[in-house]
């Protein structure tokens, strides 16, 4: 089938979407997540085939690899979507004018939205969890690591669809070729807004080539920054925290930023990364500090490209600045305003922190892995939008309406 051919009955789709009660919603999400568990196995097996087809080194392959307990993890995502208060049909805003017309603001559905994303088969899940929560049909353009995974997944999410009776063409997985990339880009008339997941350079080919709006969901070069008046246990913790619970995914630390008065705690800090075999690029000071604690085969000198790289592995950075504003300067030219923390127990350092970096979710004295939807209490999220028009930080269910204006008349016209 033509890409127009298939993406006019993902439209059609979208439309039949407005009659549908969050019930029914409901249901079919609860069955989805019961459905991935009982096919965890096929689904394993086909994950196998893309990840036998990518080195293990390769920081991608851990955003690839699935797992019984990451397939549960899905399942209970979706789970908690499911059971979420619907977005759609709420009044924002209401009056009644002078002339007796009531007008109200409404959210309503974008109608399709479009996502293109790289080596990560969870994003299929969830997307069109939040996607169908939202009253909107999806478009899906996975990348060519993960294309057994995500043909799998979608079939199962097509079987589950026609067994509640919605239109299986609310989820279309397009194929993995560059053409049908440019084609997705362009499809203006069939599809609402388009959201790539993934490397800088596939964010920014899509912000230069789609001709329909782009919700930027952007790198995440995460810094931390250790305060002259940081506790330096809580630091410990929150820099460990950080930088290794899952250093593949995009609120994981790649920069330590601290204070030349509190060098000293760094060797404790350091000692706490090595158990996890974590490689540090130290500018001068920092590698002066710890070349003598810190195994030398993990640790570098730093260069220009040290700081600003999202590393997605388990490297990180560590920048020494001689005060606040320092501090500040550098997060600030580096940021991929994703999420910044500061760890300090300086209320009036707190506070200015909050308000002078610029980054869609800022932290005191907690670790940036809390930057996504499930930690906020929204359930699960489609991205983490790095940009400032319509959604910032992590987009679950509200972010994915519109609105419209419902004027109710009893014959009035407007005078000539």
């Amino acid at each position: 089938m033509k890409i127009e051919q298939q993406l006019k009955k993902t439209l059609e789709a979208s439309r039949k979407l407005n009659l549908v009660y969050d019930d029914q919603v409901r249901q079919l999400l609860l069955e989805l997540a019961n459905e991935a568990r009982a096919k965890s196995e096929f689904i394993l097996t086909e994950n196998q085939k893309d990840l036998d087809r990518m080195d293990p080194e390769d920081p991608k392959f851990d955003r690839l690899k699935l797992s019984e307990e990451r397939i549960e993890g899905i399942a209970s995502d979706m789970e908690n979507v499911a059971r979420l208060e619907s977005p759609v049909g709420k009044t924002l805003k209401e009056t009644v004018r002078e002339n007796g017309l009531k007008i109200k603001k409404v959210t309503v559905p974008f109608g399709v939205i479009g996502i293109i994303y790289e080596a990560r088969p969870n994003v299929t899940f969830d997307v069109f969890a939040l996607c169908l929560k939202s009253g909107n049909a999806c478009v899906l353009k996975g990348g060519s690591d993960a294309i057994y995974s995500n043909q799998a997944i979608v079939s199962i999410i097509r079987d589950v669809l026609k067994k509640f009776g919605f239109d299986e063409n609310t989820v279309t997985l397009l194929p993995a070729g560059r053409e049908e990339t440019n084609e997705m880009l362009r499809a203006r008339g069939y599809i609402d807004l388009i959201i790539p997941r993934g490397s800088q350079g596939l964010i920014n080919f899509v912000r230069e080539n789609a001709t329909i709006p782009v919700i930027e969901t952007g790198a995440g070069i995460c810094h931390t920054y250790f305060d002259e008046f940081g506790d330096a246990e809580k630091g410990r913790e929150i820099i460990f925290n950080a930088k290794t619970r899952r250093c593949s995914v995009c609120n994981a630390l790649d920069c330590l930023v601290i204070h030349e008065n509190r060098l000293n705690e760094l060797n404790d800090f350091a000692k706490k990364l090595s158990e996890e075999q974590v490689v540090i690029y130290a500018d001068e000071k920092a590698y002066k500090q710890i070349e003598s604690v810190y195994p030398a085969e993990l640790l570098f000198e730093a260069t220009e490209e040290s700081f600003g790289t999202e590393f997605l592995s388990m490297k990180m950075s560590v920048k020494t600045v001689g005060s606040f504003d320092e501090a500040l300067e550098h997060i600030n030219k580096y940021t991929s305003k994703h999420s910044e923390a500061i760890i300090t127990e300086n209320p009036e350092r707190i506070e200015k922190f909050r308000k002078m970096v610029d980054a869609s979710s800022v932290y005191s004295n907690a670790s940036t892995a809390f930057t996504d939807g499930a930690q906020f209490g929204l359930g699960a999220e489609i991205g983490i939008s790095t940009q400032k028009l319509h959604a910032r930080g992590p987009m679950a269910l509200e972010e994915l309406t519109s609105y419209k204006w419902i004027i109710e008349g009893n014959g009035q016209v407007r005078p000539r």
